[in-house]
């Protein structure tokens, strides 16, 4: 998905995508990771996602990257949030107690700027990019992470050939094949949300929770 499609969305205010509250399937299932308190979490094409201040409650050091500067002017401006702001050859550092948001292109962070990232979480971003962006990104961003990063990985499940995404249909046989064999891979939960959104157009419609973890 191009760059320019995403920021246009942010423009226009599309962002339907958008929670209005903290995944409760993050809140569910976030404990199975089992991280320490002060870890680094990267999350990845971060929005302005309350899920983000969730996990810096949860004592955690977030590293977001986001390309729309509208979303991260928001995300802080809503939370009375004042960041610092510096820049760096990865994009626009804003940084508020453990918060930092960067506005950049994800895939031009390198293993550098994610080296001490011992968690991931990823609800909007694989589900975001059709498949040869899913392909690069797994075989780019993900190689970055350092070995024994945990991570928390929540997709949708539908017939794609009803909806024209974003956000894709990611089936488990997918998520198995592209990240091995870099990364052990455990569903920890399948929900039919059908009936939750009814608004979605799809026949079918699941979402599903994987923790991940880099083994090699």
């Amino acid at each position: 998905m191009e760059q320019a499609f995403w920021l246009q969305r942010w423009r226009e205010g599309r962002i339907g995508f958008h929670r209005a509250e903290v995944m409760p399937l993050l809140e569910k299932h976030w404990g199975a990771l089992a991280l320490a308190a002060g870890s680094r979490v990267f999350v990845p094409l971060a929005g302005k996602s309350l899920d983000v201040l969730w996990l810096a409650a949860q004592g955690h050091r977030v590293l977001g990257v986001e390309l729309s500067p509208l979303a991260i002017e928001q995300f802080f401006s809503e939370h009375g949030l004042t960041p610092q702001v510096h820049t760096s050859r990865y994009g626009t550092h804003h940084v508020a107690g453990d918060i930092e948001l960067i506005c950049g292109d994800a895939f031009a962070l390198d293993a550098q700027a994610l080296a001490e990232c011992v968690g991931v979480y990823d609800r909007a971003a694989l589900i975001a990019l059709p498949p040869p962006m899913r392909a690069r990104y797994i075989d780019e961003l993900y190689a970055r992470l350092p070995i024994g990063c945990h991570g928390l990985l929540i997709t949708l499940e539908y017939p794609q050939a009803e909806k024209q995404g974003p956000p894709f249909s990611v089936e488990e046989g997918e998520v198995r094949s592209r990240f091995a064999p870099r990364w052990s891979v455990d569903l920890l939960e399948r929900r039919d949300i059908l009936a939750h959104e009814p608004g979605f157009g799809t026949s079918a419609l699941a979402t599903a929770v994987y923790r991940l973890q880099r083994v090699r």
